[in-house]
């Protein structure tokens, strides 16, 4: 199936309604507001394919990046490809989530992540971060550098709050995966949450919150879940 087609078939399955939603939550034009159950329904008819997902995500258009996201082998990525996914992302979404979850699930996923929140650019440095939580939810504990994980958790500490909003927000949810998934830091990573507090971030026209981590760590133990890896990170 051609990339045009799929463009048309994606057209067809968006909404006003979808639209509006995601034009609230800072998504930009171009998109046709599809949700996601539908690129997933979509997909039955297209299967996968790692080219197709590279000429969907070059698009441009919002819908046809995310649904790359869910196409994509993240095995398949080389750093130079991964590199160009996130400067090409346009918003948080694909940062944060399209572009993390490729960088998690790659073989690259610890050392891409650790590049890019090095970067002047907020984007791509909010996608490192993203990558790295997520690399944290995938991986076992004895496969992780603790010590390397105890200086990353520092360093949000002590510059959370000089931080681009989209950044500050992916460096919260770095201490709430530490505390979800990685048992041995679950107690430090309640302790560097309570020392930060609360984050507030300009969450646009949404009445989404930025999950406060003590809170939403203590949930995850609650029912028993702490140190319980993801199969996969991409949904």
């Amino acid at each position: 199936m051609e990339v045009n087609i799929i463009l048309e078939l994606l057209k067809e399955a968006g909404s006003e309604q979808t639209k509006k939603v995601l034009l609230n939550h800072g998504i930009p034009e171009p998109l046709y507001g599809v949700k996601i159950e539908n690129m997933k329904q979509l997909m039955k008819q297209t299967g996968k394919s790692q080219d197709m997902a590279y000429a969907l995500y070059d698009s441009g258009i919002y819908d046809a990046m995310y649904m790359a996201g869910l196409m994509a082998d993240p095995k398949k990525f080389t750093i130079e490809k991964l590199n160009e996914w996130a400067a090409q992302s346009n918003c948080a979404s694909i940062s944060e989530y399209t572009v993390a979850w490729m960088a998690a699930e790659s073989p690259f996923g610890w050392q891409i992540g650790l590049q890019w929140i090095e970067s002047d650019n907020d984007r791509i440095k909010s996608s490192g971060w993203a990558a790295l939580l997520n690399v944290l939810a995938l991986k076992q504990d004895t496969d992780l550098d603790l010590e390397q994980i105890k200086v990353l958790m520092q360093r949000v500490q002590n510059s959370i709050r000089q931080q681009s909003d989209r950044v500050a927000y992916a460096m919260n949810n770095f201490i709430i995966s530490v505390g979800s998934y990685v048992k041995p830091l679950h107690e430090q990573a309640i302790q560097i949450a309570e020392n930060i507090g609360e984050v507030t971030i300009d969450m646009g026209k949404t009445s989404c919150k930025v999950p406060y981590a003590v809170t939403y760590i203590e949930k995850v133990a609650a029912r028993g879940s702490i140190g319980k890896k993801k199969k996969t990170v991409v949904c």
